[in-house]
């Protein structure tokens, strides 16, 4: 079986493990400040706070920026359900931006007319949410230049693209948004298992950000509102959580950060050949802006419907059947059950409705080998030539 996606474990992250395992720290020790320092130096944010999901991340980073009842934050339809739900957390209201045909990132024209409507309706959003889809960076200088405008807030939802670039400046250093998420899930660019990472070049945020990872908890004497007591003595100046990176999570995003370019630079490879060979069969391919570098999370192609032999349901049949794993990424969250009570419904981001349609995820992934890569091609030039 050949998945879409999948993490590469070497010798050396297994021993980066083992030695935290015979250490005296298994949590809460010198690993995990190690691995945010080693993100804040590879990507060029001056803070970085680990956790134990982007999902936990994007949580933070709306509590951190303020988030509340009665304040709207919006994302993109065509991303996982966390990147939305992280404002239902903080008791906000929710609302999309449909996205842009070609990068399916969120449409900085479909952000700005919504905005200019907002601005009238007075239900302009506290914190906006721009997801880089598959690993390619949004448009984020003409987000930042609306926030400017609008008085909003910027989380990056960069889960896909660590190791991506945008305007020759490394994603995650955080010069157009206020805070940046990373997720370090398996089946991303670089794995601790599971967890993800703040980044942002605020230290008030950096604060809250520990804070709220923490149960709220401090044991900075100038954070207290007391006196210290003594070195046992802590307080809880905010209603946190237990969403703390683990010291052997760390241990192993160390060793796999060690990697990071020559990941990305493999999937670049793998994505070069999908588009030289699959360029005659009816499908679209990723499309790529040239002020950005993609981390190469995710190959998503359409399938072209008017030109097809086989829909994109009978397609991905066909492939499973052959051992081919491959996906869809993603269903409009807006299309989800949980989502139409919120009286959201079908037919509201037509472009991100249309892009899930005819949607196929092809693996991609640094361990995917060239005769396993030759075998999904054979299998979809079998299946879509005419």
């Amino acid at each position: 079986m050949i998945p879409y996606g999948r993490q590469d474990i070497n010798k050396a992250d297994i021993a980066a493990v083992i030695e935290v395992l015979q250490s005296d720290w298994l949590t809460q020790g010198p690993v995990v400040p190690r691995f945010e320092r080693a993100i804040v130096d590879k990507v060029g944010s001056k803070y970085a706070v680990a956790v134990n999901s982007a999902t936990s991340a994007l949580h933070i980073a709306c509590l951190a920026l303020d988030l509340g009842p009665g304040d709207w934050l919006w994302t993109s339809p065509n991303t996982f359900v966390a990147s939305a739900n992280c404002g239902l957390y903080c008791g906000a209201r929710v609302d999309f931006v449909d996205i842009d045909p070609r990068t399916y990132n969120m449409s900085v024209e479909a952000l700005t007319t919504k905005l200019a409507q907002a601005e009238q309706l007075g239900t302009l959003p506290k914190i906006v949410v721009p997801v880089h889809f598959a690993g390619q960076s949004c448009d984020m200088a003409s987000i930042y230049e609306l926030a400017q405008k609008y008085g909003f807030k910027v989380i990056e939802d960069a889960s896909h693209a660590i190791g991506g670039r945008y305007k020759n400046q490394s994603v995650g250093c955080c010069a157009y948004s206020d805070i940046t998420v990373f997720s370090f899930h398996p089946v991303k660019i670089i794995t601790t298992g599971e967890g993800g990472m703040a980044l942002t070049n605020n230290p008030q945020l950096t604060e809250r950000l520990q804070l709220f990872r923490s149960h709220g908890i401090t044991r900075n004497p100038p954070q207290m509102q007391n006196t210290s007591m003594g070195s046992w003595y802590y307080e809880q100046l905010e209603l946190g959580f237990n969403y703390r990176m683990t010291d052997m999570q760390a241990a192993l995003g160390l060793s796999q950060l060690e990697r990071l370019d020559e990941f990305v630079s493999r999937r670049h490879v793998l994505a070069s050949v999908y588009n030289e060979v699959l360029i005659d069969l009816p499908l679209v391919l990723p499309f790529q802006e040239k002020d950005c570098y993609s981390a190469f999370h995710l190959y998503v192609v359409q399938i072209d419907p008017l030109h097809s032999p086989l829909d994109r349901c009978k397609l991905f049949e066909y492939l499973r059947a052959e051992g081919v794993f491959v996906n869809v990424h993603y269903i409009p969250i807006h299309t989800q059950p949980y989502y139409q009570r919120m009286n959201f419904h079908p037919g509201q981001f037509r472009v991100s409705e249309q892009y899930y349609e005819n949607a196929l995820t092809l693996p991609l992934f640094f361990g995917l080998g060239d005769t396993q890569q030759a075998k999904v091609v054979e299998l979809l030039r079998k299946a879509l030539q005419v």
